[in-house]
C-alpha cells in the first residue's frame, strides 16, 4: 500500500511541474484519476470512451512527466534545495539557542518563510 501512495504522490509532484505540458486531455485525466481519486470507469463515463483509452491516456501522461523529469530534473533539483534549506534552518536553530544575534533570528524567520511555501 505505502508503494501505491509513493507512485501517487510522486506522479501529483511531477504533475505539479510539467503538467502544462500535457494536452488538455491528459491534464483532465490525471486531475480526475490523481486528484479526485476517480476510477477509470468513472472518468471513461464522463469522457464517454472506453476505460481502455482512458488507461492508454493515464500511461503516456506519466511516462511524459517521466521523460521530462530525466530531462530538466526539476523536481531533483526542488527537492535538493528544500533539503538544504532545512539543514541550514536546523544548523540556525541550533546557533541561535547559544546566540541571540537578531541578525540570525531574522535569517531564521526568512528560512520558515521560504520553507513554508515550498512545501504547501
Amino acid at each position: 500500500m505505502s508503494e501505491l501512495l509513493e507512485k501517487v504522490a510522486w506522479i501529483n509532484l511531477l504533475n505539479d511541474f510539467y503538467g502544462q505540458l500535457l494536452t488538455q486531455r491528459q491534464q483532465s485525466f490525471m486531475e480526475l484519476y490523481y486528484g479526485q481519486n476517480l476510477s477509470l470507469g468513472e472518468i471513461a463515463s464522463e469522457f464517454k470512451v472506453t476505460r481502455q483509452a482512458v488507461h492508454d491516456t493515464l500511461k503516456r501522461a506519466e511516462q511524459l512527466l517521466h521523460d521530462y523529469e530525466v530531462k530538466l530534473c526539476l523536481v531533483e533539483k526542488f527537492n535538493n534545495e528544500r533539503n538544504k534549506l532545512t539543514t541550514a534552518a536546523v544548523l540556525l536553530d541550533e546557533y541561535s539557542s547559544t546566540c541571540k544575534d537578531g541578525r540570525v533570528l531574522r535569517a531564521r524567520e526568512i528560512l520558515s518563510e521560504i520553507l513554508d511555501m515550498v512545501n504547501k
